[in-house]
């Protein structure tokens, strides 16, 4: 194997979500999460061109409150469920903690989008941000 090499990621914005704390994070956005507000770092706001209220996007935070050691969960925190890799889960806690939220966008405005359901917490770190792209062979 080789030796593993670190890389950096830097934030390009933040959520402001009305979600505080880990215990009160939907595990799925389509599960009560509210919406939210992403504010993109001053430096930033140039790659939001093209991005329209209707847009379906994909955002990348860092889940800056995952525990990094966990390899093995019971899916849903429910004891009754087989132990499974974090990497068959959707687990809060991976190794590399990034988290993939779909949503759309509602609103647009200063560098500022108010997108649909998401169950980050206030405060992540958005790390990028991508379209949904139409169905394809390799999406």
């Amino acid at each position: 194997m080789p030796t593993p090499v670190s890389y950096s990621v830097y934030p390009i914005g933040f959520i402001r979500s009305d979600v505080r704390g880990r215990e009160a994070a939907p595990q799925q956005g389509r599960e009560g999460a509210p919406n939210a507000l992403i504010e993109v770092l001053p430096s930033y706001k140039k790659p939001l061109y093209r991005i329209q209220v209707g847009d379906e996007i994909i955002i990348i935070t860092c889940l800056h409150r995952a525990r990094r050691n966990v390899l093995k969960v019971r899916p849903r925190g429910d004891a009754s469920r087989p132990l499974t890799g974090v990497f068959s889960a959707r687990s809060p806690d991976p190794p590399n903690p990034l988290g993939l939220h779909r949503v759309k966008v509602l609103k647009i405005g200063q560098g500022k989008l108010r997108v649909g359901r998401i169950e980050a917490i206030d405060e992540t770190p958005v790390v990028d941000i991508k379209p949904v792209l139409p169905i394809s062979a390799d999406s």
